[in-house]
């Protein structure tokens, strides 16, 4: 048993460990912030990341810098953010993967949403096909066309088995009564990018906005996108709704940091996002990259997580992955 002359200390140094955490919180950030990005340099996820990061550290007295960590399909790098320590200081970015491949197949122990704190999603991407100017493909009719004519010969580019572009393939194939040819690529779509640069894909499922330089070269040309309205910046490019089909399927930029995180902490960080998003430079890029904006602050970004995973999951039953 402490003495009473020990309790007193004890309590005393409780509450002054309680006003220091208060008050670290309340002038936070005290230093840099790292925002890990779990993939490649080069990617969709990465230029948005870095862009956004550019226009929120001028909302804070301290900078942002993105740090990648790809591996282990996003797991890599999100478990680091997920047990850094809970100040506000280091912060990740989840994309499809992270909230439904990973968290599906329980692929990596120690892995989970439930260590994260979501902050706010920032974009979403509808997937699309994109076809190498090596193919000969030049519209959508065309690509199912030879997909028809040649079944399991059209080389379709896709990410991991269980990734949305690769669930996107699957539904095309019974949707359009086709038989491709699926390869799947590790990594970021700038994978994708180059083996359709070279010849070695047809064609590849991923957002307008990853395959950008590639499309503005013109060594590739974006056939469809799979949604139900037209992209203002590719404005060639049909939605998949125009040619009498349901289908919609993409990914998206989620901002999280590791569970226990300081309220006031995550109210700053959100706060100094969204001034960021809503500033005429992040929209006016975002046009330029075929990116659509697509905020959802704190308030609602957990029950968007929980209601995609359970209608994703459930069409992952049914095709039996």
């Amino acid at each position: 048993m402490l003495s009473g002359k020990w309790k007193n200390r004890l309590l005393v140094a409780i509450g002054a460990c309680m006003i220091g955490t208060s008050a670290a919180a309340a002038d936070f950030p005290t230093r840099d912030i790292r925002l890990i990005v779990p993939w490649p340099a080069g990617g969709g996820a990465d230029a948005i990341s870095r862009k956004i990061g550019n226009i929120a550290e001028q909302e804070l007295p301290k900078s942002i810098y993105v740090e990648n960590i790809a591996g282990a399909v996003t797991a890599t790098g999100l478990t680091q953010m997920s047990t850094s320590r809970p100040d506000g200081h280091t912060i990740g970015v989840l994309t499809y993967d992270s909230v439904i491949t990973l968290p599906r197949g329980n692929m990596v122990p120690g892995y989970g949403l439930e260590n994260m704190e979501l902050i706010a999603r920032i974009t979403s991407e509808a997937d699309a096909i994109v076809v190498s100017k090596h193919s000969g493909i030049k519209s959508f009719e065309e690509l199912i066309e030879k997909a028809k004519a040649n079944p399991g010969q059209i080389r379709l580019g896709v990410a991991p088995k269980g990734s949305g572009p690769y669930l996107s393939a699957n539904q095309l194939e019974k949707l359009l009564d086709v038989d491709f040819n699926v390869i799947t690529y590790a990594g970021s779509s700038t994978a994708e990018a180059e083996a359709l640069l070279s010849g070695e894909l047809d064609a590849a499922i991923s957002s307008l906005g990853d395959f950008s330089g590639i499309l503005e070269s013109g060594d590739a040309k974006g056939v469809i996108e799979l949604s139900s309205a037209q992209n203002l910046t590719y404005k060639d490019v049909p939605p998949i709704s125009s040619k009498g089909y349901d289908l919609q399927t993409g990914s998206f930029i989620v901002l999280a940091a590791p569970k226990g995180t300081p309220e006031e902490a995550l109210e700053t960080l959100e706060a100094a996002f969204k001034k960021a998003y809503d500033s005429e430079e992040f929209q006016s890029w975002l046009a330029q990259v075929g990116v659509t904006p697509d905020w959802l602050g704190s308030d609602g970004v957990n029950d968007w997580v929980e209601q995609l995973q359970a209608n994703t999951f459930s069409l992952m039953d049914d095709l039996d992955l």
